[in-house]
Formats: C-alpha cells, structure tokens, sequence
C-alpha cells in the first residue's frame, strides 16, 4: 500500500512539471515573433484529454489565443485574397468562441475565498463581438452549400451568445437586430434536416422576422405534424392563415385537418372567410365545392364547381365534384320517384365525368367506378363493359 501511495505522490509532481513545461512552451510558440499557433493549439489540446487538467484556466487562455492567431492570419489570406480553406477558416471562428465560453464558465466560479474576480471577460467580449458576425456568415454560407448540420451549428453559435454571461453586456438579443433573420435562417436548416426539435427551439424568434415570417410558420406546422402534435399543428395552420391568408400552405392543409376531424360546418366557414379575402380564388372555391360535397348538399357543391369550371375550364378537379354531386343525386334514396330528373342527373355526371377522364386518364380509381355505375344505370353496354375491363385491371 505504501508502494502505491509513493508511486502516486511521485506522479502528480511529474504531471504538474509536464503541465507547466507543456504551458510555457505554447506561450512560447504564441510569441509575436514565433506565431507558431498551430503548434501551441496541439499542445493545449492534448493536455485538455485529461479530465484533470479541464479546469485549468491557463490551458483555455493560451488555447484562446492560439486560436485566436489562427484565425487572425487566416483572415489576413482571405482579405489579401491568398489561398485560405473558407470552411476551415469559419471552424476557426466557431473554436473561439466555444473556448472563450468554456474558459469564462471557469472564471466565474469563487476562488478559495469566496471572491469571484473575472480576469477575462471584458477582453474576451470585445474581440469576439467583432468577429460575431462571422458566425452568421458561416452560418449563411453553408446554406448555400446545402450544407444544413453545418448551417444550423454556426447560427445556433450566433444566436447562443444572447444567453451566455460572456456577452451580457452586449445584450444581443434587444441590441441585434439580425436575430430574427439568423434565427429563421437556423430554423431553415433545421427544416431541412427534418429536425422537429431544432426547428421548434427557435421558431418563436424566427417568427419576429416579416420578410420570413410566412415560411418560418410553414416550418413550425411541419415541425409539430412530424411530432404528431395534432393540436400545435392545427393552431399553427390558423394563425398561418389568419396572418398569410394567399399563402399556399396554409388553408389547404387547415381544411383538410377540419374535415378529417368530421368539423364540416367549421370548413364551410373557414371557406366562407377565405372568399370573402378572394371571391375569385379557385383555391377556395374549390375547397368550398368540396367541403359541401362532403355534407351532401349536392346543388350547392354543382354550383361551386360549375362556377369555378366557367372561370377556368382546364382545372380537372371541378368536374369531379361535380360528376361526384349529381352521381350521387341520381342514386340517392327516393330518386326514382322522379325517373326524369333521375336521368338528367345520370347524364350530367356522365358528361362531367367523362370530361375528367379525358383531363385526366391516369387516375382510373377515381373515374373507372363511377363510370362503370353510371353506364350500368343507363343501360350503355358498349361503355359499361369497357369499363368492367378496366376495372378488373385496378
């Protein structure tokens, strides 16, 4: 047991040695007249693997500054327009501040006494708020990469310098009034990457900025439906609507949410409101053809659609509510009582019906059914068995 005890009282004076001799080189090495950061960088690199030494604030101090070199001449071949790894270079920046960050949570804890003395952050604050902004540059420069991880860690480093202590006194988040536009830039990047969570963490900020505000919204609907959050996804879809009422995302999905959920009187009115923005949408016309299809009242859902068919009569769509509204008219119980009315409706589906066919033949599923109960009521044989071939084909 003595053995051991003197082994381990023989070793922490050797490590302690190791440690400072490691220390003095790198300060060496950060020299003015060495520059060699490179070199000091390792060093302090591989004195931080051990656990030990990870509350050192000598090793973070001269590993900050042999970054900080670093990233000082990399700047000076970019603006010289030497050659200089672009992407490299922003790593550079991102190290700087996660070094800077890690060596103030240090420098704010008591000392022996009690005493907390902050002999970096003022220093520290003032560099890194001039090469702040580069962060955002990265951040923007691998968007246009398609580079999304990337994108979202350097703009997460942007926006994460409001809530650290380092920069308090910047107060970034009243004072900055990039924020907005970072925040939804990361919440882009997290879209991309289909990350619910990350688009979530900064959509309430991303939501501040007006020229993005519509998308960030489309993203954060996205973000609750991936996560299954039927009633976040559907208040997002409604206040996407009520703010960006002609934005294409929103009151599609907002209707079909209500008539999955069988709220039809709630989707008429929510069409009713749309129209009243845009009478002549064939979006909303469309949606409201559809929702009075749905409630059975057939008349009203023709009317829709015809009107929709006279305004633009290359929209397949219209012609099958309104084939699918006199179809089901015809068939309806008690129709046969009026034999006469009866066939003017079969004929009217048909005609409507055999007109979406021609606009659009690949969707048989839909067409081929009706048809084939159409040609059947109307004894057409020719018609009927082609449809049975088709049918028997699905």
């Amino acid at each position: 047991m003595r053995k051991y005890l003197f082994c381990i009282l023989f070793i922490i004076p050797c490590l302690a040695v190791a440690q400072k001799k490691e220390l003095s080189q790198a300060r060496a090495f950060i020299k003015p007249r060495t520059k060699n950061y490179a070199q000091a960088d390792k060093l302090m690199t591989q004195l931080l693997r051990d656990s030990a030494n990870r509350t050192n604030k000598d090793i973070y101090q001269v590993l900050y500054e042999a970054v900080k070199g670093q990233y000082d001449q990399a700047n000076e071949r970019l603006y010289l327009k030497q050659r200089q790894d672009t992407a490299a270079f922003f790593t550079l920046a991102h190290r700087m501040f996660t070094v800077a960050e890690t060596l103030d949570s240090l420098d704010v804890l008591p000392d022996k006494r009690g005493r907390v003395r902050l002999l970096y952050r003022q220093k520290h604050a003032q560099q890194l708020n001039t090469y702040r902004p580069n962060l955002y540059n990265a951040g923007t420069w691998h968007i246009r990469k398609q580079q999304w991880a990337d994108a979202y860690r350097y703009l997460d480093a942007y926006l994460d310098c409001a809530r650290q202590p380092l920069f308090a006194s910047y107060d970034y988040a009243s004072t900055d009034a990039r924020m907005s536009e970072a925040a939804y830039w990361a919440v882009y990047s997290a879209y991309r990457q289909q990350s619910a969570q990350q688009v979530l963490h900064y959509s309430p900020l991303a939501l501040r900025d007006s020229v993005h505000a519509d998308f960030a919204l489309q993203f954060t609907a996205e973000a609750y439906r991936w996560q299954q959050d039927t009633a976040h996804y559907v208040s997002t879809l409604e206040e996407g609507f009520r703010r960006y009422p002609l934005f294409s995302y929103f009151f599609p999905r907002l209707i079909d949410a209500r008539l999955a959920a069988g709220e039809y009187n709630s989707a008429l009115l929510l069409c009713d409101s749309a129209l009243t923005i845009c009478d002549s949408c064939e979006l909303f016309l469309f949606a409201k053809s559809s929702t009075l299809l749905r409630m059975e009242r057939w008349q009203q859902s023709v009317s829709y659609s015809e009107r929709l068919i006279r305004q633009n009569d290359s929209l397949p769509e219209p012609y099958f509510n309104a084939a699918t509204a006199f179809f089901n008219m015809a068939v309806q119980p008690g129709a046969e009582n009026d034999r006469t009315r009866q066939l003017s409706n079969l004929q009217k589906a048909r005609t409507y019906m055999e007109y979406y066919r021609q606009l659009m033949p690949g969707e048989k599923r839909k067409w081929a059914p009706v048809l084939y109960r159409i040609y059947l009521s109307l004894n057409l044989g020719r018609q009927f068995d082609e449809m049975d071939k088709i049918l028997k084909t699905l």
